[in-house]
């Protein structure tokens, strides 16, 4: 069985392309997971590449950003291609699931400060909700 369950940072905004002959959407990002082990105090982390098509990928380019915190669910994958006469190994994750653990929106920067409101939300006073 091959399925991997992350938990981490993006290392950068994801970014959202369009498939040249489909129009299918892919949008690639880096998680920083921290290691469960520390060497000598420090902390470490792994970056891993994340691919993800679709839906999920538009939603993950308008909703996350820089910082914020993701689960993602999918499968490894490895492939292989020649650059510059070298072969090149390339390991990525392919996401079947992406789950925000902390919400950006369009308008807002890495700090998660807002520069414009999301249209067509009404803020609701906490009193009026009865649980």
């Amino acid at each position: 069985m091959n399925k991997a369950n992350l938990v981490g940072r993006l290392t950068k905004d994801p970014e959202l392309k369009f498939g040249a002959g489909s129009g299918t959407a892919v949008t690639k990002f880096t998680l920083a997971i921290n290691r469960r082990f520390k060497k000598e105090g420090q902390p470490e982390a792994d970056f891993i590449p994340i691919t993800c098509f679709g839906k999920q990928a538009e939603a993950v380019a308008n909703y996350s950003a820089k910082g914020k915190l993701v689960s993602v669910v999918g499968s490894i994958q490895t492939s292989t291609y020649e650059k510059d006469g070298n072969r090149v190994y390339k390991t990525e994750v392919i996401a079947d699931e992406v789950n925000f653990l902390e919400w950006a929106s369009k308008g807002e920067d890495s700090k998660g400060t807002s520069s414009n409101k999301i249209e067509g939300i009404t803020p609701v006073d906490d009193d009026l909700i009865p649980f």
